[in-house]
């Protein structure tokens, strides 16, 4: 699962330190460059809950063998494509192909792991998201740089993805504590079924919760890595912007916080643990606000070591308190995420027009001290830390 992730990240984010070199090729705007990413993004906000669906009809190890490899095939189009209009459609293509990962992992997860396990196994998939990330990032933008071709850089990245597809195909074991729904004619309608499974996650005051976390916890998180950067290379600091790319690194912490979560949430139990992970996103983003350049790097480090953290928590208990539906619980949470994403994303924008950096912190400090303000009364009644 930790190379299922890897796979399906790089993908999904290795357009990101493209866009100055694809306004060039293509002779775009910045605006219109973004699209490549965005057109992902989207397309796997859209497609978690079919692919949800559809896993619940074919299995679980199908479908998330069948998304790797669609994703890959889609990802070799993209960057092979002479208009930039079909970039970005192919790039449509490949994040609604990628979907089926996140869409059922960790369902998968809490359906084939103990669940006194099953917090440590679904923190080690989100260790391979954020590796997968930072990769998409750090290696499509150097080798670009490096070869003066925006499409050899996706190309190592995707080099990267296969690699780590045929690990996950061949190591990922045949589900066992799952049966794939055999439809007979005359008694199986998708739709009545899909809405009815999907209501039943809405319905839940508890997973309902952990959705609207998940929204908080990721839009927040990408308002802070989407606009830190200006304010790290306006003044005072003025630092270049090939060391501002350098903060994504801050994701291997990420990646150390989203892995010892798992054993940290078998011993004090998630409620504990989640609520020290949001106390750390909390402390970690108010030290961004600080005057000398260590306390910001500082800040930064611990805000995404408890971003990671409390996103492995959220997830992977959004899906284990399920009331059944599990596949569409894990798919609901990665719609709530994305959109999240998209939405706080552009309004951290649009704060950081209006008051500079101390707005973007302040919304995120907003949203995560939202959180927190839900936790405390409300997991206490969730049935126990480790359900």
């Amino acid at each position: 699962m930790f190379f299922a992730g890897v796979a399906t990240f790089a993908q999904l984010y290795s357009f990101q330190p493209l866009l100055p070199a694809l306004t060039r090729t293509f002779e775009v705007s910045a605006a219109a460059a973004a699209l490549t990413v965005s057109a992902a993004t989207l397309g796997l906000a859209a497609s978690v809950i079919p692919w949800s669906s559809f896993a619940d009809a074919v299995g679980r190890v199908p479908a998330m063998r069948l998304s790797v490899i669609a994703a890959t095939l889609l990802g070799l189009a993209a960057l092979a494509s002479p208009r930039f209009e079909l970039v970005v459609a192919f790039r449509l293509l490949e994040g609604c192909a990628l979907g089926g990962v996140p869409a059922v992992a960790m369902a998968y997860v809490n359906e084939e792991v103990h669940r006194d396990h099953a917090a440590r196994a679904g923190a080690i998939y989100v260790a391979g998201t954020s590796i997968g990330g930072l990769a998409g990032r750090e290696v499509s933008g150097p080798v670009a740089h490096w070869t003066g071709h925006w499409n050899v850089g996706v190309a190592a990245t995707l080099t990267l993805c296969v690699a780590a597809a045929l690990v996950f195909t061949v190591l990922v074991p045949p589900a066992r504590g799952f049966v794939p729904h055999r439809a007979r004619p005359g008694d199986f309608v998708p739709r009545g079924s899909l809405v009815h499974k999907l209501a039943v996650n809405l319905r839940d005051r508890r997973t309902r919760t952990l959705f609207i976390h998940g929204f908080l916890l990721m839009g927040a998180f990408v308002a802070m890595y989407n606009y830190l950067g200006f304010h790290l290379e306006g003044s005072p600091y003025q630092l270049p912007s090939t060391v501002v790319d350098l903060m994504f690194l801050a994701y291997l912490v990420g990646t150390v916080g989203s892995y010892v979560t798992g054993s940290l949430a078998e011993r004090f139990g998630r409620r504990r643990v989640y609520l020290a992970f949001l106390l750390a996103y909390l402390g970690g983003t108010a030290l961004t606000l600080a005057a000398p350049l260590w306390l910001i790097v500082t800040g930064l480090l611990l805000l995404t070591a408890g971003f990671f953290g409390a996103h492995a928590i959220a997830q992977s208990w959004a899906v284990a308190l399920a009331p059944g539906a599990k596949a569409q619980a894990s798919s609901l949470y990665n719609l709530f995420y994305y959109a999240g994403s998209s939405a706080l994303g552009w309004s951290g924008g649009q704060l950081m027009d209006w008051f500079g950096w101390p707005g973007v912190a302040g919304m995120v400090m907003a949203a995560v001290a939202l959180i927190v303000l839900t936790v405390l009364p409300a997991a206490r009644t969730w049935g126990g830390d480790r359900e």
